[in-house]
């Protein structure tokens, strides 16, 4: 075979049909557990309806003998230690309930992919892995964690997480998603306490880039509807409560009252969205100047119609208690501090729930924002427990974040195991966390995870300003292909057909696998010794681990079947891998 710099850099020839071909002519060793799971799961679960048990059960006093994997050690020690130890007690009591044993612990390249994906939402860089491997301290695992708690890509990436639960991925007319992004970076920056930054979205006024924290209401004022999106959305996301039905009736499931909705409504009706327009002497057209949240004497009595046709009015009350409203009380203000005040208030089981539910693919109730007595949780006194150390912590998101990813569930492969296939939640069954559930990559994550694997186009190179333009220029029309209702919360690769076609065919994609001076494949081929070395880079690039004897031996007869040209081959392996299942899957 001619040597890589003697040979010409010309692209790939192969048909995109035949490129598909040569992803299942490599029999990629990893397999997504959720490709077939759910049939497996129904079948498992009616075998074993009989033997099970609910995972609400409380810790009973007798210990019984599930297998346990050795988790890493952990460098924690303290009140953390012991919240960690509590946590796996907990998860462990309900494979011992269901009787059922864990999965095996994640390999650690296995676990860094994850790891990685779920704090920065990129997989990490070739160099990232190998240092990894090498490291034989016995507490890495921890130790990467808190690196990448202050690592920028955090803040980036949670900004993002937060910026399309709040305002959607599709930035609404007259809302800053650049005043809403950096109030968020700046919060995340500086591991603001969650209670604070609540109380801030909650009660904000202002410009809306100068008060980046009132982008989050006015997303929701698009329709002048009296507040009554706010109401919905702010019970919803910060309270784990969905009372948008009850506007027109009582709760079907819950014990939510139509009146309840109202009451909670009184608190927004002050706020009042002014949209400011200045004239284009060059255009000859008004245009948008910017927007901002007043406060306003809102006087007027609040009324709803009830199903039988008769008005009821109501007054603010924030479940039992009520709000004395004068013209000049600031009732969103008042709304705010009740939120947050006591001991575990709702604000902080909500976002136990949504964190554990962004780590695991599924939270302890389904969904993550309808929390109640008619929705229980499968690990209540775990729910409890952690939200009340939660508000101990002081709202401390990055220690929340601690906890969860020093816990043993997290660490644990996401193959199945002959014993916990029914396991499940896929398949309506309750999450028990014997496995790491697969989760699709949301769309950020995907681009990110290429540029990290391909520098295809080096995103941050030009400060965050330019990076984040670059970055959504492409996004723009990376959500055309990921396209959902207009109020989904997260996007992700889910492989329709449009999304398949942006990574066969994108531009991101083509220069990811260029063969040119300066791209990552001519570095590795140019660096390597021997073709089972570039393959081996290239693994771990993409798929953050090494081929498989299989895989290389099918790499192999590729190569040998292409030795005229082999740039060619080493890019289709490239396409091949990029395209893979298991590159666009977070396991």
């Amino acid at each position: 075979m001619q040597s890589w710099r003697e040979s010409r850099s010309t692209g790939s020839q192969t048909a995109p049909w035949c490129r598909w071909l040569l992803v299942s002519a490599m029999v990629l060793t990893w397999v997504s557990p959720g490709v077939g799971q759910a049939a497996q799961g129904k079948k498992s679960a009616s075998k074993k309806s009989t033997a099970r048990k609910s995972a609400t059960r409380k810790l009973s006093t007798r210990r019984r003998g599930a297998s346990q994997p050795a988790v890493p050690q952990a460098a924690l020690t303290g009140s953390a230690r012991e919240i960690v130890d509590f946590t796996n007690t907990q998860v462990r009591q309900g494979w011992t309930d269901n009787e059922i044993k864990p999965s095996s612990i994640a390999s650690d390249t296995e676990w860094i992919r994850r790891v990685h994906l779920d704090l920065v939402g990129a997989i990490p860089s070739l160099e990232a892995v190998e240092a990894f491997l090498k490291d034989r301290d016995p507490a890495k695992r921890t130790k990467l964690i808190d690196n990448l708690l202050d690592d920028p890509g955090y803040v980036r990436n949670w900004t993002t997480i937060w910026s399309n639960l709040l305002i959607g991925r599709r930035t609404p007319r007259r809302v800053s998603r650049g005043g809403m992004r950096k109030f968020l970076r700046e919060a995340f920056a500086r591991n603001r306490p969650w209670d604070k930054v609540v109380y801030d979205l909650v009660s904000a006024e202002g410009h809306f880039e100068r008060n980046g924290a009132v982008n989050y209401l006015l997303a929701q004022m698009t329709m002048r509807d009296d507040g009554v999106q706010a109401t919905a959305k702010t019970t919803r996301l910060f309270m784990g409560i969905q009372v948008q039905c009850t506007q027109c009736h009582n709760h079907p499931f819950n014990d939510w009252q139509q009146n309840q909705f109202w009451e909670f409504n009184n608190f927004f009706r002050q706020a009042r969205r002014v949209d400011h327009r200045k004239y284009d002497p060059k255009s000859g057209r008004m245009v948008d100047d910017y927007s901002e949240l007043v406060f306003t004497d809102f006087n007027e009595k609040v009324f709803f119609e009830q199903r039988a046709g008769t008005l009821q009015m109501v007054e603010p009350r924030f479940f039992e208690i009520r709000v004395n409203a004068k013209p000049s009380t600031d009732l969103r203000k008042e709304l705010a501090k009740l939120m947050v005040a006591g001991d575990n208030p709702l604000i902080s089981k909500a976002m136990v729930n949504r964190t554990w539910g962004h780590f695991f693919g599924y939270g302890f109730t389904k969904p993550l924002d309808d929390m109640g007595p008619h929705n229980p949780s499968t690990h209540p006194e775990l729910l409890e427990r952690l939200s009340r150390e939660f508000v101990k912590a002081g709202y401390d998101v990055k220690q929340l974040v601690r906890w969860i990813c020093n816990s043993e569930p997290y660490h644990l492969t996401s193959r199945l195991g002959r014993d916990n296939s029914v396991d499940n939640p896929g398949a309506g069954e309750s999450p028990l966390f014997s496995h790491m559930y697969v989760k699709g990559m949301e769309a950020e994550q995907l681009y990110d995870s290429l540029i990290v694997a391909t520098g295809a186009h080096k995103a941050g190179g030009s400060g965050w300003e330019e990076s984040e333009r670059q970055r959504q220029t492409w996004l723009r029309q990376f959500v055309i292909a990921f396209g959902t209702d207009e109020n989904d919360e997260a996007t992700t690769f889910n492989g329709t057909i449009p999304q398949a076609l942006m990574m066969m065919n994108g531009e991101l994609v083509a220069k990811a696998t260029s063969s040119e001076r300066g791209s990552f494949l001519n570095t590795v081929l140019s660096g390597a010794a021997s073709d089972a070395a570039r393959v081996r880079r290239l693994f771990l690039s993409t798929l953050t681990r090494e081929p498989s004897r299989r895989e290389l031996a099918a790499v192999q007869q590729l190569l040998k079947d292409n030795r005229d040209d082999p740039i060619s081959a080493y890019q289709d392996l490239y396409w091949a891998l990029l395209n893979s299942n298991e590159f666009i899957s977070n396991h």
